[in-house]
């Protein structure tokens, strides 16, 4: 089995992209990461962005698509992104309205609906997670539910494993419980202090090799580094963990 490719999570330095958004991808080719998840388009058609990314050098893993967007034009969105050069889209959060039971459900039967849809363009959907699916409705994890209400050939699911963490849960637990439903895999860390705040990939407590070993028996194809906020720079924070990764041999 082939081991899963790296990707930098574009999110991570999205104050240098609000500023130029082609020169921070060509910063983010020229420290070594070989694809990005795209956070946000800069404003170019589907055909422009991939002319930028493939003079970069840079694949795609994937991109994140409003629930709502998705919902309300989904051929359109997926058929950007398939433009672009990735078959994935990943549902990045539920609105909080629709976090309760009847309001999981609803969007299980959406989100089904919707990989029907990508299934069909030759797309894959994925849910991305937060910490809020790791509350408990009816003595259940509101992701258990969600997941289980949702058809495993339709719907993925792209674990944060950070935010796994933080709900109180083992990654490589839930990861293996889902083994072979985990195509794209969120790698962040968390530090050790009382503020469980995000810190580079390797520069926190998670356990890596056990994080490792369960997304790759379970057959994922893309590690995807992202921090939601940083200390340093955004980009020495990203190239900081690129360096871990490449010491563990995972590029």
């Amino acid at each position: 089995m082939a081991k899963p490719r790296v990707a930098l999570q574009m999110y991570t330095v999205r104050d240098e992209a609000q500023k130029d958004f082609a020169g921070t991808l060509k910063a983010v080719a020229e420290m070594g990461y070989p694809a990005v998840q795209p956070a946000g388009t800069g404003g170019l058609a589907a055909r422009d962005l991939k002319r930028l990314l493939d003079d970069l050098g840079l694949a795609v893993a994937g991109s994140h698509v409003n629930l709502e967007a998705l919902e309300s034009q989904p051929d359109q969105e997926i058929s950007y992104w398939l433009e672009v050069g990735t078959p994935d889209v990943v549902v990045p959060a539920i609105p909080q309205a629709r976090r309760t039971r009847d309001g999981f459900k609803g969007v299980a039967e959406s989100m089904n609906r919707i990989g029907a849809r990508c299934k069909a363009l030759g797309a894959r959907l994925s849910y991305h997670n937060h910490a809020f699916e790791f509350e408990k409705l009816d003595g259940e994890y509101a992701l258990d539910l969600l997941l289980g209400w949702c058809d495993p050939d339709l719907v993925k699911w792209e674990p944060d494993v950070y935010w796994i963490q933080f709900g109180g849960e083992d990654p490589a637990r839930l990861i293996r419980k889902y083994s072979g439903r985990c195509p794209l895999v969120h790698l962040k860390d968390m530090t050790a202090d009382a503020s469980r705040t995000f810190a580079e990939v390797g520069e926190g407590i998670l356990d890596w090799p056990a994080i490792f070993a369960a997304s790759e028996a379970g057959g994922a194809e893309w590690y995807i580094v992202e921090q939601d906020r940083w200390a340093r720079p955004s980009l020495e924070a990203a190239a900081l963990s690129l360096k871990h990764l490449k010491q563990w041999g995972k590029l």
